[in-house]
Parts: structure tokens; C-alpha cells; sequence
């Protein structure tokens, strides 16, 4: 009874991260969704490099979509594996108490919730490096935009000479 246990308090660990991890990947659809409502209004499509920042948020939607997917199927797997376990440890705990005879069924249900236990972390090692990908997207876009801004400090400088700055 206490490996069930152990696997449950590990599945609950599971389920409290990668249901955080689900909001936040929700929260950040929101945020791109509002950061790209304001990129197509007038004002937002005068900023710098707008249609390019409008392209990456498109190109991480899709991305973002299939990491809630990921995370959807991860939970469920949790879910499952931690009723499983309920199940092996109850099981376990009837035949201990009675001499009802449950043959084989505590060590398949128990087999069965590690299973769905390994495929929920298999899946979120999937979504961890989708994550990563979109990260990574982003980082690119924030150089660029960091390079454009770079450059119009270097024109400033540029137009401000030393015979500007004696003469003033």
C-alpha cells in the first residue's frame, strides 16, 4: 500500500505544476491576443517593426494551441493515474482487512496508473520544448526590435557632432 501512496503524492505534485503551467500558457493567448487587437488598430500599426511582432504572434498561436493540448492530456493522465492508484490502495487495503481474494487486479490497476502517470510526464516533456521553441520565437523578435531601437540612438548620435555641441 505504500508505493501507490508515494506514486500518488507524486501524481498530486504532477497535477498542481502542470495545471499552473496550463494557465499560464491560457494567459499568454490572452496577452498575445490583446498585445495583437492593439497592433492592428491605428495606432498600434505606427509602431516599430508592427507587422513583423503581428507575424510572431500569429506564428505562436498554433504553438501555444498544441501546448494546451499537451497540458489538457497531461492533466487527464494525472487524473486517471491518481484514480487508479486510489483504486490499487483500496483494493490492497480489502483483501488486507477481509479474505476477499482480488487475485491480480491491485497489480494491473497499479500498473495501469503508472502507466498513465509515465505518459502525462511524456507529455510534458513534448510541451516543455514547445515551450522552449516559442521562447526562443519571441527572444528573436525582442533582438530585433532591441537592434532597430539601437539604431536610432546611432542616428541621434549621429546628428549631434561636436561642433553642434560647442556652438549651443
Amino acid at each position: 500500500m505504500i508505493t501507490p501512496a508515494v506514486l500518488i503524492s507524486g501524481a498530486a505534485t504532477l497535477l498542481m505544476s502542470t495545471s499552473t503551467r496550463l494557465g499560464r500558457a491560457t494567459d499568454r493567448v490572452r496577452g498575445l491576443t490583446e498585445r495583437f487587437k492593439l497592433l492592428v488598430g491605428e495606432a498600434g500599426q505606427r509602431e516599430p517593426l508592427a507587422a513583423e511582432e503581428k507575424r510572431m504572434i500569429i506564428g505562436q498561436l498554433p504553438r501555444l494551441s498544441r501546448r494546451t493540448r499537451y497540458l489538457q492530456r497531461a492533466l487527464t493522465a494525472f487524473y486517471l493515474a491518481v484514480a487508479l492508484l486510489v483504486c490499487t490502495s483500496i483494493l490492497l487495503g480489502l483483501s488486507g482487512l477481509s479474505s476477499l481474494d482480488t487475485g491480480l487486479i491491485p497489480v494491473l490497476t497499479a500498473l495501469l496508473g503508472s502507466s498513465f502517470l509515465a505518459y502525462g510526464a511524456l507529455l510534458l516533456s513534448f510541451e516543455a520544448r514547445l515551450s522552449a521553441r516559442t521562447t526562443r520565437a519571441e527572444m528573436r523578435f525582442l533582438e530585433r526590435l532591441g537592434a532597430h531601437y539601437a539604431s536610432l540612438y546611432v542616428q541621434d548620435a549621429a546628428e549631434v557632432t561636436p561642433e553642434k555641441v560647442g556652438s549651443t
